[in-house]
């Protein structure tokens, strides 16, 4: 038993680890304690009752630090709002005299009710926090604490954006070119696992390819985050002005492997169907199984080569290795004897071909422009 958990047990630790040690991470966690370390410097200058509140300067700082500055300012902004909206509901509550339980379920239960207010977003969960530590914490000097707690909050927030936009704002644009690699060498792999189980006599021995659907699913969703993540970090960061990408042009590649995806998927489904569910209802004859996995190996070949400097010769022999499985297919088809299955696997890569073509297309065309 421990021999066959320990390895497992490793390896999860060695993601974890991966995880929690990451660059990103420690950058985030360097630039956080920073900003909290001075905050808590700055509060004590702060005039008014505000100085009696020093703790809630790093509390902001903390709240606003977002792994982009777009989201810290957005986080930051949000999060004050909220409090905001708090202090006022706790407000209505401290005229009826000390906390007591009724005053104290009311104040929470209409701060859960307001923090539905869809354009206080990140800020909704500050709002029942809020007006129960002026309720109870605040007491009778509730007007001195919730000018303090907002004045040092807002305080921590504007150095803890401050930190993040003048220290290494991060750009996300290489974890997005690696994510758009990763996913087409996913899928280029699935359809040369098929291509190769095709030619197997059936059924094959190996079957993990079969079980993958979920997983291509997972990665195009991936994809599709990352470049999302790579929009927002390049929103309001200097850096940019350095490290240009056109991320218009990551959106429409994104948006054509989720298309190939989607037909990957489709070709997964077919043949696996053909090959276990329903073997005798939707045969592959013998002479096309030859066809179809040269052309499966030369789309996979495709999806390697889409982003390279040979991805158009890949091109052509992708669109021929279908042209010559369609045109065996039709010669060999007849009501008699049905070849659906070749003809779904056909159309699909077809269609791959198809998309991969007009993504070439449109980025020769950006070039030229």
């Amino acid at each position: 038993m421990t021999g066959t958990t320990g390895p497992t047990w490793r390896v999860r630790l060695s993601g974890v680890a991966r995880s929690v040690l990451s660059p990103a991470r420690l950058q985030l966690a360097g630039k956080a304690a920073l900003a909290a370390g001075i905050a808590w410097a700055v509060a004590p200058l702060i005039p008014g009752p505000a100085a009696h509140y020093p703790y809630y300067a790093p509390f902001g700082a903390l709240i606003s630090m977002y792994p982009t500055v777009a989201s810290s300012a957005r986080q930051g902004l949000q999060s004050l709002v909220g409090l905001a909206v708090g202090i006022g509901l706790a407000f209505s509550l401290v005229a009826l005299g000390r906390p007591n339980p009724l005053t104290v379920a009311v104040v929470i239960g209409v701060g859960i009710i307001l923090s539905g207010i869809p354009r206080i977003g990140g800020g909704k969960d500050w709002i029942p926090m809020a007006a129960l530590f002026v309720l109870v914490i605040g007491g009778t000097n509730a007007e001195s604490f919730s000018t303090g707690y907002l004045m040092q909050t807002g305080v921590g927030v504007l150095i803890g954006l401050g930190v993040n936009l003048l220290i290494f704002p991060p750009l996300h644009f290489n974890a997005a070119a690696t994510s758009l690699e990763q996913d087409r060498m996913e899928l280029a792999g699935q359809l040369e696992d098929m291509a190769a189980a095709i030619v197997e006599p059936w059924p094959p021995d190996h079957d993990e390819w079969s079980k993958r659907n979920e997983r291509l699913a997972d990665a195009a969703r991936g994809v599709r985050k990352a470049v999302g993540e790579a929009d927002l970090s390049r929103r309001a960061n200097p850096r940019r002005r350095f490290h240009q990408r056109d991320i218009s042009a990551d959106y429409a590649h994104v948006r054509a492997l989720e298309h190939v995806t989607f037909h990957v998927q489709d070709v997964t489904e077919v043949l696996s169907d053909a090959i276990w569910e329903t073997p005798k209802d939707t045969p592959v004859p013998q002479e096309l199984c030859e066809p179809l996995s040269l052309a499966l190996k030369a789309t996979g070949a495709l999806l390697r080569a889409w982003n390279g400097k040979d991805a158009q010769e890949s091109l052509i022999a992708a669109r021929i290795a279908v042209e010559d499985a369609s045109a065996d297919y039709h010669r060999i088809g007849s009501p008699q004897k049905p070849v659906t299955v070749a003809a779904s696997i056909d159309m699909s890569l077809s269609r791959i071909v198809r998309v991969v073509q007009a993504s070439l297309r449109r980025e020769s065309d950006q070039n030229r422009g």
